[in-house]
């Protein structure tokens, strides 16, 4: 039987938007389940995730889930986390990394995805991108103000920096991130997914 998650999945996948995606025969790139307990929102899909099909697959995911202290068997349960990008395709390489996620692509699809999880007791914002999205007029000036705010978003959300090797010298300047934001973060998905 079909769920309204599969019908958005389809809609998604149809959308006109997206005809370049299909015409390279890429697949959307998120996983849900309507029992997912914790949200995960990044910015887009890399290139190695869209080959593969399989989101943060690579080095930032490793660091990803050593932040959330869990292991790949229950990040990758769609029962567990609900990983849904700010754009569910590779927007493409630009002249300093990936291009950015398409502005408009959020509003079509994250709304509606996230109302299909009635359980759904934390949202983590990954990046910049998420959490000006997201926390809307309650995002700070800068990523690094958002960060340090993370106590205003608690106990719903909480926004973390990217946690690519490229972000090496932001994390080394703010020690603070690990020392604090990094165990409430892993005290928040552990009651999560074992409520």
């Amino acid at each position: 039987m079909q769920t309204n998650l599969d019908r958005i999945r389809a809609e998604i996948i149809a959308h006109q938007s997206n005809a370049w995606a299909r015409d390279l025969g890429y697949e959307p790139i998120y996983s849900v389940a309507s029992a997912a307990r914790v949200a995960l929102i990044g910015q887009a899909p890399g290139r190695k995730a869209q080959e593969s099909g399989e989101p943060w697959n690579d080095a930032s995911g490793v660091k990803l889930r050593a932040w959330l202290g869990v292991d790949e068997e229950q990040f990758y349960d769609p029962n567990m986390f609900a990983i849904i990008p700010m754009d569910f395709y590779y927007p493409g390489k630009g002249t300093s990394g990936d291009l950015p996620p398409r502005k408009d692509f959020a509003g079509l699809w994250h709304e509606r995805i996230l109302g299909e999880l009635p359980g759904l007791v934390l949202t983590i914002l990954v990046g910049g991108y998420a959490q000006k999205y997201h926390l809307g007029d309650r995002v700070k000036p800068s990523l690094t103000e958002t960060l340090r705010a993370y106590a205003e978003y608690l106990p719903s959300t909480i926004p973390l920096v990217h946690p690519s090797p490229l972000n090496f010298r932001w994390q080394s300047k703010n020690p603070w991130f690990e020392a604090e934001v990094v165990p409430a973060l892993r005290s928040l998905v552990t009651k999560a997914i074992t409520a």
